[in-house]
């Protein structure tokens, strides 16, 4: 049975979600405080966080930002909060989603279904892949290393993923459609996800982020790696 944290300070909306997933055979936790909710979620094994933004004690982002940097289970992060501006930042820290309140009980289960089914993939499947090596920078899928110049580069794994797909075909044009699907595993979704890791990845592997050498945007396409 998989495990399921909810870190919710609404008890009705936390017990709506525990109720949807529990019917589907979620085994269920409620903490309705961040700083409670951080660290339940470091005593225990989870499959799965529901994290909600605004919290009494730490709040989702200072929770997720804390959390990546040790696990990389996905998180989903829901918000009454629907500016472009908390959707981005929460991306860019690394969760796996951004649910806008209100929302229907039954698309939070579809989404998380979706992204346990696709981290399992991830865990079952292990990287297997040729190393390469473009402008100094170095990706290797076996040893899930990169490293610029000699320096060690540390990326979550959805940025290693991304990373790879676009050194793995270099001076191709991928479209964000097309990264979505291959990386997240799904046919449609937040193409803002693409744009947020793409940028996280630039800040990471550029020697100036604001004029990528590496990375190169195609206006109106997507993305491609510069060879």
């Amino acid at each position: 049975m998989k495990k399921i944290l909810i870190i919710e300070d609404d008890l009705s909306i936390a017990e709506l979600e525990r109720d949807y997933l529990e019917v589907e055979g979620f085994d269920c936790t409620i903490v309705r405080d961040g700083s409670d909710g951080l660290e339940t979620a470091r005593s225990e094994q989870w499959d799965l966080i529901i994290l909600d933004l605004m919290l009494p004690g730490i709040d989702g982002f200072g929770i997720c930002r804390a959390l990546r940097a040790e696990t990389e289970i996905p998180i989903l992060m829901v918000s009454s909060r629907t500016e472009d501006i908390d959707k981005i930042r929460g991306l860019g820290l690394g969760a796996d989603d951004y649910v806008a309140k209100p929302f229907s009980p039954a698309e939070l289960t579809a989404r998380v279904k979706a992204h346990l089914a696709r981290f399992e993939r991830l865990k079952g499947v292990p990287q297997r892949g040729r190393a390469v090596s473009i402008g100094g920078l170095s990706i290797d899928p076996d040893a899930h290393t990169v490293t610029r110049r000699g320096r060690d580069i540390s990326l979550t794994a959805k940025e290693f993923d991304v990373l790879y797909m676009l050194m793995s075909d270099p001076d191709r044009v991928f479209s964000r459609e097309q990264i979505f699907n291959r990386v997240w595993g799904e046919s449609y979704g937040d193409l803002s996800t693409v744009t947020v890791h793409v940028r996280k990845l630039r800040e990471k592997v550029e020697e100036n982020p604001s004029q990528p050498d590496l990375i190169e945007t195609v206006w109106g396409i997507g993305y491609r790696f510069r060879a």
